[in-house]
């Protein structure tokens, strides 16, 4: 049964007098979903280090067993709740075990160090994060029951009803991550009808993953009061279907500067050599999920090729043409499957580029 949210209104208009809610954000033990509770505090943090360091039951999310329980979250990342305005907060934090070592899905506390190593280079990311909306009974959104839409092609950035389903979700969660504070770039229609995008960064270092994380904690939150689903799977539908990636844009200070194409082009070269390496961190499963979208159609080069091109939107690495002209800027990974964490794809990237490793 849906709730009326409408009842909401009135208690959500309701004074908090001088406490101010923290919704503490972490990332499970499947390293693909994201958890959260919240803490009341009699102040308004300005900064991660203003909040304690709190805890939750890890036996109930993958992290720990049940006869020593406790995980720790670390709070490192802070931004506005646009879900319950005011001075409320969103508090993206790591997860340590009782020995205070990282969890198996803590990705960011390895990113960081690396980042660190690399902060000379001014590493800069954008990740295009692609998705896919079902409705409560599992179909993708717009699509009929027990059937399939018409062939792709007139979905993409497209308008108009027939053509486009979600856009509702699609606009409020872009609003949430403007007034969270993100770094959000755009967002548009993919090519699957029920397919889309959005656009965090540029972001340098270790801020790519912490942003990322969040948009996608913004959108589940977003679709829950559209009562829809959000999917990361690369390929929920098989067929004749364009799958969904998480395309990684990077550059270096280098690469940014008058003949910097030359230094896209070294990068080029490292990664050419690092594929495998890459492709096992470039979805939860080792490559697993990444094997149904990388086929070498629909927009993607094959997972067992490495290749590039200018402008080339089938190969593993796309040089954009206006880069190529300019002579400087930055490449797109488009290996990246669309349920990857953030964490591993920044920072196999820099050790493969940066830091020759």
């Amino acid at each position: 049964m849906a709730l009326d949210k409408s009842i909401l209104e009135h208690y959500m208009k309701l004074d908090q007098r001088d406490s101010v809610q923290v919704m503490y954000i972490w990332i499970d033990g499947t390293g693909e979903y994201l958890r959260s509770k919240t803490k009341t505090l009699n102040f308004e943090p300005k900064s991660p280090s203003d909040c304690p360091v709190w805890n939750f039951d890890g036996s109930s999310t993958g992290q720990s067993s049940g006869d020593n329980s406790d995980v720790y979250l670390h709070p490192v990342a802070l931004f506005n709740d646009p879900f319950r305005g005011g001075k409320n907060k969103l508090l993206l934090c790591e997860t340590y075990a009782s020995n205070h070592t990282p969890t198996r899905s803590n990705k960011r506390h390895s990113c960081v160090a690396v980042m660190k190593e690399a902060r000379e280079a001014h590493p800069w990311f954008g990740i295009e994060q692609e998705y896919i909306l079902l409705d409560a009974d599992g179909q993708v959104l717009g699509w009929p029951k027990g059937g399939f839409p018409a062939p792709q092609g007139p979905y993409y950035c497209s308008v108009g009803t027939g053509r486009v389903f979600g856009r509702d979700v699609a606009e409020a969660h872009y609003r949430a991550c403007l007034y969270a504070g993100l770094d959000i770039a755009g967002t548009n229609a993919e090519v699957m009808p029920g397919q889309w995008e959005f656009q965090i960064g540029p972001c340098e270092g270790v801020e790519m993953g912490d942003q990322l994380w969040v948009a996608r904690y913004l959108l589940n939150r977003v679709a829950e009061d559209f009562a829809v689903i959000v999917t990361l799977d690369p390929k929920p539908k098989p067929g004749d279907w364009n799958g969904s990636g998480a395309h990684c844009n990077f550059s270096t200070k280098a690469m940014r500067e008058d003949g910097g194409i030359e230094h896209i082009r070294t990068a080029i070269k490292k990664m050419s050599k690092c594929h495998v390496e890459h492709i096992k961190v470039y979805d939860p499963k080792g490559g697993k999920d990444n094997e149904r979208r990388l086929t070498g159609l629909h927009e993607t080069a094959s997972i067992h090729d490495f290749s590039f091109g200018v402008a080339h939107r089938g190969a593993s690495i796309r040089i954009p043409r206006q880069v190529d002209e300019d002579g400087k800027g930055y490449f797109e990974d488009r290996r990246p499957a669309s349920n990857c964490d953030p964490y591993e794809v920044t920072e196999r990237l820099v050790k493969t580029i940066v830091l020759n490793q």
